[in-house]
């Protein structure tokens, strides 16, 4: 594709996915994790002010507010809210990320090279890129992650703003517009003034592959499991030695491999080790627990909670502690009784030519944060594929299909 062929969701997208808003557990204990946010933060701003939205600001946490007024018939409709997230994970690089658009033919996805050869997918990994075949395809360089997840979802948003100040005639009611930081180190829309923000229902726009539409997400938790060791000379060690390591290798051995993210799918929960540190006299794992049934999720919080009285009671001391901290539930519990948001967003689908699927999220959103302080809020697709990673695309027409889907969807509202 030349760029006089770049649509306006295309030339936002590219544009955005370019400005590192990569967040950062380790400060998670201040919000934004990372200033580097307020980069893209504040171009948004901007272009939202230029596109005639009342209201703009960008608070001192990173949230960037705007309103657009309603269409001329529809100023007593309830406002409806359209969310994404600023930042992208630390897992993968979002510094120097290099897009670029691939016409893709079948076969191997190669989005470029990396330090071991080409990085490229097959349809053997991901079938459904024998569906994309003929597609233009916007993709990494291989050596960093793309950041459809989540700069797809703000440039389809931004891009219906812009075709609403353009096309005044299309209905929709007052739309509240929040662009959030630090989604993926689990704060979100926490700090979202939900009252200021002045929306009956809102949507995210912050799912995968074209169509998606979900209302169930996980319950979710993180353990972080503390190993105290005693450290000796390894010539005198015998009898006196406990090492921590080896206290991780024994409580991990407890936890059931099936229930392992790379052994489950759909409903199915997990206890996925995220990371481990350890010597001798200390080691720490970290855990995130995940399932959406409440008792199920419940159990396995239990489970973790056992191995570390099983391993204490073996050393007959209490070496292993556990710390529990809950992050967010399954937001069906709230959207549930909103039936109408989901049937809606499925009409929006399909009067764009998009046939919807109603999924569970394998994965959390802001949206269950909001559901469950008041402002219910299912979650759309942005049409992105793998992410989390260098393979990570989007194609170019599911950009431009999802601003169709959301222009359909603010009309349903009107």
């Amino acid at each position: 594709m030349s760029e006089t062929a770049h649509s306006d969701v295309l030339t936002r997208f590219m544009r955005y996915v370019r400005i590192d808003t990569t967040s950062s557990d380790e400060h998670a204990d201040r919000v934004p994790s990372t200033d580097k946010q307020f980069d893209l933060a504040r171009v948004l701003a901007d272009e939202l002010t230029e596109l005639g939205c009342e209201g703009v600001h960008v608070t001192d946490n990173a949230y960037v507010i705007a309103h657009v007024p309603a269409s001329a018939g529809a100023e007593e409709r309830p406002a409806l809210g359209l969310i994404a997230h600023l930042d992208t994970t630390e897992v993968v690089s979002g510094t120097n990320v290099n897009p670029h658009i691939v016409h893709y033919e079948g076969g191997p996805l190669v989005c470029g090279e990396g330090a071991e050869g080409p990085v490229s997918i097959a349809p053997d990994k991901l079938p459904a890129l024998d569906t994309l075949v003929g597609e233009d395809l916007v993709v990494t360089d291989g050596t960093t992650l793309l950041g459809a997840d989540d700069k797809a979802g703000v440039a389809e948003i931004m891009a219906l703003v812009a075709r609403l100040a353009a096309h005044p005639e299309l209905a929709h009611p007052r739309l509240g517009i929040c662009f959030c930081p630090d989604e993926e180190i689990g704060h979100g829309a926490e700090l979202l003034d939900i009252e200021g923000f002045g929306c009956t229902y809102a949507y995210t726009v912050d799912g995968g592959p074209v169509g998606e539409l979900e209302w169930e997400c996980f319950n979710a938790a993180e353990a972080t499991v503390r190993f105290r060791g005693y450290s000796i000379h390894p010539g005198d060690a015998k009898d006196k030695m406990v090492n921590a390591g080896n206290l991780f290798a024994r409580f991990h051995a407890l936890l059931p491999e099936h229930a392992r993210p790379e052994h489950t799918e759909g409903y199915e929960g997990f206890i996925h080790l995220e990371g481990v540190s350890a010597t001798c006299e200390h080691a720490t794992a970290r855990y995130i627990v995940r399932d959406h049934d409440a008792a199920k999720f419940d159990a396995k919080i239990a489970l973790i909670e056992r191995a570390a009285a099983f391993v204490n009671a073996e050393l007959g001391s209490d070496r292993v502690t556990v710390e529990i901290k809950q992050q967010y539930r399954n937001m069906a519990e709230i959207v549930a009784d909103y039936p109408e948001l989901i049937e809606l967003a499925k009409e929006a689908f399909t009067a764009a030519g998009v046939e919807p699927h109603v999924l569970p999220i394998r994965g959390g959103t802001d949206g269950a944060q909001l559901s469950f302080r008041g402002l219910p809020c299912p979650n759309l697709s942005t049409g992105g594929y793998c992410c989390h990673g260098v393979n990570e695309f989007i194609p170019v027409s599911s950009l431009e299909k999802m601003v169709d889907v959301l222009e359909a969807l603010v009309a349903r509202f009107a």
